[in-house]
């Protein structure tokens, strides 16, 4: 199991050197974001604003966490299908966004995109979602809160176990996994 701090500068250089099948343990923090919360980032960037956060180096989680029971700091956080947010996820790449994390295949733009910026995309257990709560130490809304719990989150983790699914040189679990079962004749 591999250990990756994001709260480093060196990020872009680290995602480089995980690859696909690495078990990878993330602590630092991440961004929470699903449809409707892309949708208005996409939005201030057509408008030339800026993001609630900076982009650079930053690590979406596509989930939207139930709320926290009576003294939890969240409730469950599964994944979220990831490609709900491909249409959004090359210019995020583009402008600087180094990992995404969700579950499921995602299409070639978006693996292109990572190859292109030196990403990597991460899957999280899907139905997982209460063992993953327990790595979130801090949860602060940023940005539309009317989104419930659809609204952008930073989210402080410790030891979220992920794997890497899609790495930095477009090794793509979705594609090789299933090569490795395909019926031959």
């Amino acid at each position: 199991m591999k250990e990756w701090n994001l709260n480093t500068s060196e990020l872009r250089a680290h995602a480089k050197e995980i690859k696909v099948g690495d078990m990878v343990n993330l602590t630092g923090t991440i961004y929470t974001a699903r449809d409707a919360a892309h949708k208005r980032l996409f939005a201030l960037l057509d408008e030339g604003k800026e993001l609630p956060f900076d982009i650079k180096d930053a690590v979406i989680y596509y989930a939207g966490p139930t709320q926290a029971k009576p003294g939890e700091v969240i409730g469950s956080i599964g994944p979220t299908t990831s490609g709900r947010m491909d249409p959004f996820a090359p210019r995020l790449l583009d402008l600087g966004l180094v990992a995404m994390i969700g579950k499921g295949g995602r299409a070639q733009p978006v693996v292109d995109a990572i190859i292109r910026n030196g990403g990597v995309y991460f899957c999280a257990i899907g139905g997982a979602g209460a063992a993953i709560s327990g790595c979130i130490k801090k949860v602060e809304v940023l940005a539309f809160e009317e989104l419930g719990c659809e609204s952008l989150k930073r989210l402080t983790i410790e030891n979220m176990p992920v794997v890497c699914t899609i790495d930095s040189e477009g090794g793509n679990q979705f594609v090789t996994g299933r090569a490795e079962y395909e019926v031959k004749d």
